[in-house]
Formats: structure tokens, C-alpha cells, sequence
């Protein structure tokens, strides 16, 4: 976490595919989807609710890691405007993240890492945008829209169905509601802070703090419903916005008729070929294409174990230790991205895949 891992890498980790909550929507291991959780009457949502909703925030939060991971990892020239943009998307989702567990921190909880990282290809936790089929792969236009956006779309100015799942937003709002309204005790014990890019990771002890860290996550990632452009106090545009510039090969400007795609140029990256890895990861693989897939999820796993190993001790130098086990990941990955498949498809790719899956 920090901005030396984006000149290396990040991931989850550990186990647990996806389960099913009663009302059939994916949870996450030991918790309740966020439809289950959000259908709790207001007056039973009370601290319990909500170190059990921020759990399923912190594997959220995860989740997005991976796929962005691959998309930068693939792009060849890494001084150019789109991978740019990935970049500080990565430092951004790595600052949520620990936001989230500073908070489940600070009411009482402690963040769980290992036991909550998705497969892939597969739902985002939670049963948030069940319509959204996460995989991994190299950078495409397809990827971008498919994944990359839908994960950061915003729940307006989008016309989502009546029935649709909840979107991230919805969650965030709910999660602030009932901090509002339970105002619980917060503790700065264990709470870590770091610079993480250009954000400053810092222990939350008042509601101040709690609207403003959760301010940040939803405008970074969603963008405000006045402005598509606001990015609370950059000049960068949201996540959604970000990847529409990729996906569209222009920035996002203000004319007559709204906000459009028409501005400068954002050329579309060459990247590497990496294929999408398919259900259950790759198979039937050479002896060097298993080792490099080994030692990338050994990596993994040490980075992950590490990082809830932070927040377990409330150290900052294992978060910092878990940033430096992040530079293993990216050399295995880069081979496996060069490594041409059998049938001449594309490339392999990192596949993130759970010990235990």
C-alpha cells in the first residue's frame, strides 16, 4: 500500500470462493451480501451491522486490485496518459482499502484479508452488481468497458433497473447513515497511517473524519452527481470517468449538450496479449509456466497475510513490509504476460488464485 506499490503490484489473497446468502445474492465469507445487509430495518442497524458491512467493504475493495493490477501490468510504455491514469486508480483503490479497515478498526473490528479475496472470473463481493462479471486480463477496450467501468460506475447518472442490485454508492451511503445515526465510539488503537500516493492514510476518530473518508472513496471512485469531473480536490476526473476516457480515446470535457468524450486525445496503450483467464485458472500448463504461476501466488499470499497482519498488530512497518512483498508479484507476472499460450491466444497472466480454490 503506498506509492511504491504501484511500481510493482498488489493483490488479495487467501481462500473463500464467493457464498450464498439466504436470498441467494453473493455474500462474503462469514457475512452477509449488502442486499441481505441493507434490507436490515434501519433501528436494527446498530455497530455489529456495521463491522459486519465494513468487512464486506474491505473485500470490495480488494477485489477491484487484481483486474487493475493486470490491466497496468500489461501496458508496455507505462509513461503514457492511460496507463497514467491506471496508476493513480491503483494508489486510490489501495488508500480505500485501508480506509475501510481504519474504520472497522476503529469500531471494534479487525479487518479479515486471507479468507475473503475472490475468484476469478467471478462476482464482486457482496453481491454488489451481481450483473458484473469481474476476470482478469491484459488491457483491452472490451476489458476497460466490461470491467473496469462496471465496477466503477456510478449508481446516477446510469439508468439502472428497478430490480438491479445494489451499487457500491448505495452501500457507502448506507454505511455513513448508520454511523450517523448509532455515533459509536471510535478508537484510534490500531488504526494505521501512511501516505498512500497522493492520499494520506490517517486513524478516523470523529463522524467529521468518517463523512470525509467516505466522501473521498465515493467521489474518487463514482464522481459526484453535479459533476462527472469532481474528484474531491484534484483535477483528475472519477474512476468511472478515468477508464471512459481510455475506453473512449478522449478526455471527458463540458460542452453545450453535457459532459461528452470530445477532448484531447487519450490514445489507446499497446499492451501485452494477455489472454483472459478462464474458470479454474489456467490448465494443463508447462513445468516453467506452473512454476511462474507458483511463485506469483506464493507472493500473493505473503502479501496478503502481511497486510492483515498490519492491522491485526496496528503496526505500520508490517503495512510497509507488506508494500515491499508487493515488488515479487510483478516480475512472475510479466513473464507469464510474455509467455505465448499453445494455441497461439494470447498470452498467460497472473491468476490470483486463492490458496485452497
Amino acid at each position: 500500500m503506498a506509492s511504491a506499490a504501484l511500481t510493482a503490484a498488489a493483490a488479495p489473497m487467501a481462500a473463500a470462493a464467493p457464498v450464498r446468502a439466504a436470498d441467494g445474492s453473493a455474500g462474503t465469507a462469514g457475512c452477509r451480501s449488502v442486499a441481505t445487509l441493507l434490507a436490515v430495518p434501519d433501528a436494527s442497524r446498530d455497530v455489529a451491522w456495521l463491522r459486519e458491512s465494513l468487512q464486506v467493504a474491505v473485500a470490495l475493495e480488494l477485489a477491484t486490485l487484481p483486474p487493475y493490477l493486470c490491466g497496468w501490468w500489461s501496458v508496455e510504455d507505462r509513461s503514457g496518459q492511460a496507463a497514467r491514469l491506471i496508476r493513480r486508480i491503483l494508489a486510490d483503490e489501495m488508500y480505500h482499502m485501508g480506509v475501510v479497515c481504519n474504520l472497522l478498526v476503529a469500531v471494534g473490528g479487525r479487518p479479515r484479508v486471507a479468507d475473503v479475496a475472490p475468484v476469478y472470473p467471478g462476482p464482486l463481493p457482496g453481491g454488489v452488481r451481481s450483473e458484473v462479471t469481474v476476470y482478469l486480463s491484459g488491457l483491452t477496450r472490451p476489458f476497460v468497458h466490461d470491467v473496469m467501468m462496471a465496477i466503477e460506475a456510478p449508481d446516477e447518472p446510469l439508468a439502472r433497473s428497478a430490480g438491479a442490485s445494489p451499487g457500491i454508492g448505495d452501500f457507502y451511503d448506507a454505511l455513513l447513515d448508520v454511523f450517523r445515526t448509532t455515533a459509536p465510539e471510535l478508537s484510534a488503537r490500531g488504526q494505521l497511517s501512511e501516505r498512500i500516493g497522493t492520499d494520506v492514510l490517517e486513524p478516523v476518530t470523529d463522524l467529521d473524519g468518517v463523512e470525509r473518508a467516505i466522501g473521498i472513496i465515493k467521489e474518487q471512485g463514482e464522481g459526484t452527481a453535479s459533476s462527472p469531473a469532481d474528484a474531491f480536490g484534484d483535477d483528475h476526473p472519477a474512476h468511472y470517468y478515468a477508464f471512459g476516457e481510455i475506453y473512449h480515446g478522449r478526455q471527458l470535457r463540458e460542452t453545450e449538450d453535457g459532459w461528452q468524450f470530445t477532448g484531447a486525445p487519450v490514445p489507446f496503450p499497446a499492451a501485452r496479449p494477455m489472454a483472459r483467464v478462464p474458470a479454474g485458472g489456467w490448465s494443463g500448463v508447462s513445468a516453467p509456466v506452473q512454476d511462474l504461476l507458483d511463485r506469483f501466488d506464493t507472493a500473493y499470499a505473503k502479501v496478503l497475510t502481511t497486510l492483515e497482519a498490519a492491522w491485526a498488530d496496528g503496526d505500520a512497518r508490517t503495512l510497509r513490509s507488506a508494500v515491499r512483498a508487493m515488488g515479487a508479484l510483478e516480475a512472475p507476472a510479466l513473464r507469464l504476460m510474455e509467455t505465448a499460450l499453445p494455441d497461439g491466444g494470447g498470452t498467460y497472466g497472473p491468476q490470483f488464485r486463492p490458496p485452497g480454490a
